[in-house]
């Protein structure tokens, strides 16, 4: 069985100024850490690209105890394509839709709760509660999937996540910590389509489990997109990563927990250091 933690979504986006205003000022997000590179990474982080681009976490607290977004930024790239392989983000939350409102985000209600969409298009479900103490708000990522009981053959027989309620062929809930937070799967009628905004969806593993992954898959015939590799970030800690994909195209990243620990600790810096990178960006929309 595999023992693994929810760390956090990857979106590429194509305005920084926008993005962080929508996460910082209408969801409410802290900025956790920000770095930049000067090449493309190696376990394709920032997508088919090799060039500059930066790597700005958001969440609601330090990322040892909450899942949180990778926003990245390559550098030229103005906007994507976007797929429909994820269909969204749920939050817990009585004030993310006044605030959304308040800015001029619009807002639309569905099923009980409230649907807001990224500057870059990605959807948020906010659902009006407060959150049980010390729990995150973002409890739960919804990808789109073809075929559910091929995708749970592999999430729960393969990765080995827990199948939370009765199998359902229009959808399912996984976890692996017993429902805090939740991988849900949704069945989808149309192709799954990609395009150029795709996500990675990452969980910690201990270092010793890795290879054990990586053989695991190699022996199921599975896709793996980077073998076992050690990505360094300049000044800081460097973390080992297997980069997967599931029957859907859907990146996974499993990353060591001792490095990724040390290299995810909460940077008090970085808020303002994002500020003077977006004020260097060269194509921001002129006011």
């Amino acid at each position: 069985m595999i023992s693994a933690r929810a760390l956090h979504y990857v979106f590429k986006i194509g305005n920084r100024a926008k993005n962080i205003q929508f996460f910082r000022e209408v969801l409410g997000m802290q900025v956790l850490r920000h770095e930049e590179f000067t090449k493309g990474c190696d376990a394709a982080c920032n997508g088919p690209y090799d060039n500059r681009w930066s790597k700005t976490m958001v969440g609601y607290g330090p990322e040892a105890s909450h899942f949180v977004i990778e926003l990245t930024y390559n550098y030229g790239v103005m906007e994507y394509t976007l797929g429909n392989d994820l269909a969204g983000i749920t939050i817990k939350s009585t004030d993310i839709v006044g605030r959304a409102r308040a800015k001029g985000y619009p807002v639309r209600e569905e099923n009980g709760r409230s649907v807001l969409t990224s500057p870059d298009g990605y959807q948020f479900f906010v659902l009006p509660e407060i959150p049980a103490a010390n729990a995150d708000p973002v409890s739960r990522v919804a990808l789109n999937v073809v075929d559910v009981d091929r995708s749970l053959r592999y999430w729960v027989d393969l990765l080995g996540m827990e199948h939370l309620g009765p199998r359902d062929s229009e959808g399912a809930q996984l976890s692996y910590d017993k429902g805090k937070f939740v991988l849900e799967l949704q069945r989808i009628a149309e192709p799954l389509e990609r395009a150029e905004a795709y996500g990675r969806i990452a969980f910690a593993v201990l270092y010793d489990a890795q290879p054990k992954i990586e053989e695991l898959i190699r022996g199921a015939n599975g896709t793996i997109l980077t073998p076992l590799i050690t990505l360094d970030t300049p000044g800081k800690a460097s973390v080992r990563v297997v980069i997967l994909a599931d029957p859907d195209g859907h990146e996974i990243c499993f990353v060591d927990e001792e490095g990724f620990s040390a290299l995810s600790a909460f940077d008090p810096a970085s808020d303002a250091a994002i500020n003077r990178y977006i004020q260097k960006d060269p194509f921001q929309e002129k006011k």
